[in-house]
């Protein structure tokens, strides 16, 4: 991906998250140029730095074991060997009409658009008159002796057929036991006994600046090794509660999937992600980390199925001024926005406003710690919370529950005239304090869901009733009296954005 240049200032709406897979199904696997790798040159750059600088005498190669800090560069060499044998390349074949090809739907001015345009061109490979074959490719790594393989979900999402090429060109046909699109990750299953596995880790002793190793097949160039360091982790990234591992490792498309060795040769993660403004390699990759992987895993093996916990709350992190404004001594915690109703945070008793630091004994810092620590939980697991509310310290205790699960509907107002005709058709809920501040309104209910008459006259979720016929409301009550006295229709005051209109409803 990268190449040594001019540094271009790169502004955030240009920095593109991509998946890092040729083979997302209808990924490019046709004949590709491919730069000179430059993992070549920045070996050979450490070597002639190295001759540079004097040396230990004795120094010598780290063991696959582990490499004393100071000691020498990893010898990645007999981590590969060791290890090179279980990772495979995994080519898929999926059936799509032209509009269902995995290209997301983005507007022309969105970030995202110009990534997914050029790294999914359109490739017919043929038809069979009710769709058009596409192919792709990724990696994956074997991890028990009897065919079961990890990769990424989005490397096998809505294959028809899936093929794993082992490094000796012996190959299977593969099932796909189950996937995880929340977390990306997925399970196959070959046909073959006393294979090749690669040893499992662990992220808890990972260290930023640590040497790592990525193995897979980029561009289809099977077995290629790349090296480089953890550079962050923890990284949120998105919505789904997964704490990536940043490294600076040269992931390109057709990695995807494919092991993250530490020098002790132990896989510690999933190359998933990368940021690109070009879709090739721009110096920042992402990996899920290998403890979130295995627990998916191993649902998927015993049950087929994945169930994620869920705490039900909406999160904000905690800046200075939210800070300041409850009065904590410092600007860490995940700030409750919103509670759903139902669930397991309302039965715990959190309310909007709330700022947990502390869950079973370990510190909160941000609003994506909490979600990482529910994404690695089980529905049912207990949760000790140290919460901050109106000044001091309160202890809740919540059982999570299951993110499969519907949450409990929101206050539908089910209003109607007084001839009993038409309804409103709102899920109303009121405007907590937080969102109050924000949007610098002293009242006011937030349009959870929006149907029948108010749907049809153009109310829209996520607009803010601030009144009902010229009348100020802050509860679902209000509403109800105002409209329980209309006979025909309501003009709804509605704040969308930074504008405020009339809309009028007809209910009768």
């Amino acid at each position: 991906m990268p190449n040594q240049g001019t540094v271009t200032a790169i502004t955030a709406k240009r920095l593109t998250l991509a998946l890092c897979a040729a083979g997302v199904i209808g990924g490019a696997v046709g004949a590709i140029a491919v730069e000179h790798n430059n993992a070549t040159a920045a070996a050979a750059a450490a070597a002639t730095a190295a001759a540079a600088t004097p040396a230990p005498v004795a120094a010598t190669p780290a063991p696959v074991t582990g490499n004393p800090a100071g000691t020498a560069l990893p010898d990645f060499t007999r981590i590969v060997s060791h290890n090179g044998p279980a990772v495979v390349n995994i080519r898929v074949v999926g059936t799509t009409k032209v509009s269902q090809r995995q290209m997301p739907q983005f507007d022309e001015d969105d970030p995202f658009f110009e990534f997914f345009r050029r790294f999914q061109p359109q490739q017919p490979r043929g038809g069979n008159g009710r769709g058009e074959l596409v192919y792709g490719a990724g990696s994956g790594f074997i991890v028990s002796p009897d065919g079961v393989i990890l990769t990424n979900a989005h490397v096998v999402r809505d294959a028809s057929e899936v093929t794993v090429k082992m490094q000796d060109r012996r190959e299977y046909r593969a099932k796909v036991l189950g996937t995880d699109p929340k977390t990306d990750v997925a399970v196959l299953k070959i046909d073959a006994k006393n294979l090749p596995v690669v040893p499992l880790g662990n992220t808890r002793n990972l260290q930023v600046g640590e040497w790592v190793l990525a193995i897979g097949s980029p561009f289809g160039l099977e077995s290629t090794v790349t090296a480089g360091v953890v550079s962050a982790k923890g990284r949120t990234i998105d919505n789904n509660g997964v704490q990536f591992i940043q490294t600076d490792v040269a992931v390109n498309p057709g990695n995807s999937g494919g092991p993250l060795f530490n020098t002790r040769g132990e896989v510690v993660g999933i190359n998933s992600q990368i940021f690109s403004q070009t879709g090739g390699y721009q110096g920042l990759s992402f990996a899920i980390p290998i403890d979130v992987a295995v627990r998916i895993k191993d649902q998927i093996v015993a049950t087929g199925k994945v169930h994620h916990a869920k705490l039900g709350v909406g999160l904000q992190d905690v800046g200075q001024s939210f800070a300041d404004a409850f009065k904590l001594d410092s600007p860490d915690g995940a700030l409750v926005s919103n509670v759903e109703r139902g669930g397991a945070a309302d039965k715990a008793g959190l309310k909007s406003g709330d700022v947990i630091r502390k869950v079973n004994g370990q510190p909160i810092i941000s609003g994506g710690d909490l979600s990482a620590m529910v994404s690695v939980a089980k529905p049912g697991d207990k949760l000790a919370l140290e919460v901050w509310r109106d000044g001091k310290v309160v202890q809740l205790n919540a059982t999570l529950g299951n993110a499969n699960d519907k949450p409990d509907p929101y206050d539908r107002d089910n209003l109607a005239g007084n001839d009993g005709g038409g309804k409103l058709g709102l899920a109303l809920r009121p405007l907590d304090p937080v969102e109050r501040r924000q949007a610098g309104l002293p009242s006011g209910l937030v349009i959870e869901d929006a149907g029948g008459a108010a749907q049809a006259a153009g109310v829209q979720p996520g607009d803010l009733l601030l009144a009902v016929n010229g009348k100020p409301v802050s509860s679902v009550a209000q509403v109800r009296e105002v409209v329980g006295k209309s006979s025909k229709s309501v003009a709804l005051l509605i704040q969308r954005g930074d504008e405020k209109i009339f809309i009028p409803v007809r209910i009768g």
